[in-house]
């Protein structure tokens, strides 16, 4: 019985084996979409008589015309800039301080809640730093509790006064 080997017929569905793609080397890097190329052949000399009755709709009250040129004349603001002075913080004491000058000028309307929001978290990442600071500050050193506070590390094994060390069977390489 001789069997007649075809070639197989294509999986519709899934064509690729599964997580491969069917394009490894994937797109060239700064490779354009065609038809991004075709309308910059298209517009390409036309900017400016473009951009000149885009100006001349909105001049005429077109709305679209004017929310474009707007929109590309003045970029949304994301943030302004706060007009706040913050007491310098340098201890733990002058974090209450500083959160009391927040708190005040967002009562005032100085400054909007979102702002003071974002200041408050400034004032707490001082606060974790100082106690950070402190807890480093105050922590026992290891050799201390040891009571080996005058010990000081270093190679005796190249030292030439070493022989009034005994260290039996010590191996001591000097490479």
């Amino acid at each position: 019985m001789t069997e007649m080997f075809s070639p197989p017929e294509p999986v519709r569905g899934r064509p690729f084996v599964k997580g491969r793609s069917g394009n490894p080397g994937g797109r060239r890097y700064g490779s354009r979409n065609k038809k991004t190329l075709a309308a910059a052949v298209l517009l390409e000399g036309e900017s400016e008589a473009l951009t000149r009755k885009a100006v001349e709709l909105a001049l005429a009250g077109d709305p679209t015309a004017l929310r474009l040129c707007i929109e590309r004349i003045l970029p949304p603001c994301r943030e302004r800039p706060v007009k706040f002075t913050l007491p310098p913080i340098e201890n733990a004491a002058d974090i209450s301080a500083a959160m009391n000058a927040v708190t005040s000028a967002l009562a005032r309307g100085i400054i909007t809640p979102g702002e003071a929001e974002r200041i408050a978290n400034v004032v707490d990442t001082f606060a974790r730093a100082i106690a950070t600071t402190k807890r480093r500050e105050s922590a026992a050193d290891p050799l201390q509790i040891l009571g080996l506070s005058s010990f000081y590390e270093t190679d005796d094994c190249s030292s030439e006064d070493g022989e009034e060390w005994d260290y039996g069977e010590a191996d001591c390489d000097s490479d």
